[in-house]
């Protein structure tokens, strides 16, 4: 009787073991990934190890990478190296052409449609509302600087706020996104739309997405909805055909339902149904609706694409396509740490998908990883500290040393209400 006791108590022991939750919710952040291990656990046959071998060392490599990074204690910008590598060209010219080019900036904002900011005694002036490309994308860039202004000296800059780079190699542009696959001389900026300015997403998001901040409290309350244990463990995709590069991903979720959903929306280039590549238009859906879904994918849209931040925030796997569009922040994103990079042709993509399926645990801490990294270090602070750091090493290299006045045709920027 004692004997058979003992048994029984050694069966409920293990029975109660056996529902305890492994999810990567209760995991310490010491998860031990070595490869035999997760197969154990996860597949429980060491022989299928190989089929996901290269992803496995890709992502200890990372990790080894990521605990050797040595950071920057100087009171810098976290995303310092990209203003160094943005300046790394221009130091490289002559200096005092470019000035001397400088002084007709006004003639230059023009000639390329830019938007000529001076700064002078700590105002802010520009041209005329009706001589904006993008009133919208001024009042978004202009939140930050009127923030900043105590702290800038007199000088002058000019700004891109069209999508695409201006890739001038005499003139020295900010813009919002360049391309590395081309010799793009411009100087990022943080979009405006961390504040204003768009985009504007058919019927969901009409006047835009919102601002950051208030869209990383709404996108975090959505990540607590639906924790990883919740999330289904499909890919996800919902835009408009903006180049047929992501026609392969649709056309997987049409052949494969049960690894992902990727379905294409109007834009305003739709007239029929051989715009969403023969099936009708699926409905438009918020970011925080993406946030039940494990695995997001990211394509680039005319340039960088302004969703790829918002992702990381549902504390999903981010699967970003190609790596050619930047933005600021992508420089600190560490592939296979942060995230898992696609190919732009999309060829094992749905290995990749079967491999996150396969390895939940492995993924989950990419994901958790991504997600602490984009709501610890792109706050709307650092995004200030940026432009600020920005702005200085910019007045550094070429400040024209003359005397800034205000151009007869300028009027000064004003603090608008919140949008």
């Amino acid at each position: 009787m004692k004997t058979f006791c003992v048994h029984l108590i050694i069966i409920i022991y293990l029975l109660l073991c056996s529902k305890t939750d492994t999810s990567s919710e209760y995991e310490s952040d010491n998860i031990n990934h070595e490869k035999t291990k997760y197969f154990r656990e996860e597949n429980d046959i060491l022989s299928t190890s190989t089929k996901w071998d290269k992803y496995i060392r890709l992502i200890e490599n990372a990790e080894e990478s990521h605990l050797n990074q040595t950071s920057d204690d100087n009171h810098r910008s976290i995303f310092c190296q990209q203003i160094d590598n943005d300046f790394a060209y221009w130091k490289n010219q002559s200096i005092d052409d470019i000035k001397s080019r400088l002084i007709v900036s006004e003639t230059l904002a023009k000639t390329y449609r830019l938007t000529l900011y001076q700064v002078i005694n700590h105002r802010l002036y520009r041209q005329t509302e009706d001589q904006l490309i993008f009133p919208a994308r001024n009042y978004g860039i202009e939140h930050f600087l009127l923030n900043i202004i105590d702290s800038l000296p007199d000088m002058e800059f000019l700004v891109n706020t069209y999508d695409w780079p201006q890739n001038q190699l005499n003139i020295p542009i900010l813009s919002f996104s360049k391309s590395l696959l081309s010799r793009d001389t411009d100087i990022l900026y943080p979009a405006w739309a961390f504040w204003d300015g768009g985009p504007a997403l058919g019927s969901v998001y009409p006047t835009g997405i919102g601002r950051w901040d208030i869209m990383r409290q709404t996108l975090n309350k959505a990540r607590q909805n639906y924790p990883w244990s919740k999330k289904e463990s499909r890919g996800f995709f919902r835009g408009s055909r903006t180049s047929s590069e992501r026609d392969p991903l649709v056309l997987l979720s049409r052949n494969h339902p049960e690894l992902l959903e990727a379905q294409y929306t109007k834009n305003q280039a739709w007239k029929s149904d051989a715009d969403t590549l023969g099936y009708p238009p699926a409905g438009e859906l918020k970011h925080e609706a993406f946030c039940q879904f494990k695995y997001l994918f990211n394509f680039r849209g005319v340039a960088a694409s302004f969703r790829l931040r918002h992702l990381f925030l549902c504390g999903s796997l981010v699967l970003h396509v190609g790596s050619d569009w930047i933005e600021f922040f992508y420089e600190r994103l560490q592939p296979w740490y942060h995230y898992i990079p696609v190919t732009t042709d999309l060829h094992d993509v749905e290995n990749i998908l079967l491999f996150a399926q396969n390895n939940d645990r492995l993924v989950s801490k990419i994901a958790r990883q991504g997600r602490d990294f984009i709501w610890n270090s792109l706050t709307m602070e650092n995004v200030e500290g940026y432009w600020k750091e920005l702005l200085l090493e910019y007045y550094k290299l070429f400040g024209n040393d003359r005397k800034i006045t205000m151009k007869t045709n300028f009027v000064q920027v004003e603090r608008r209400s919140k949008p």
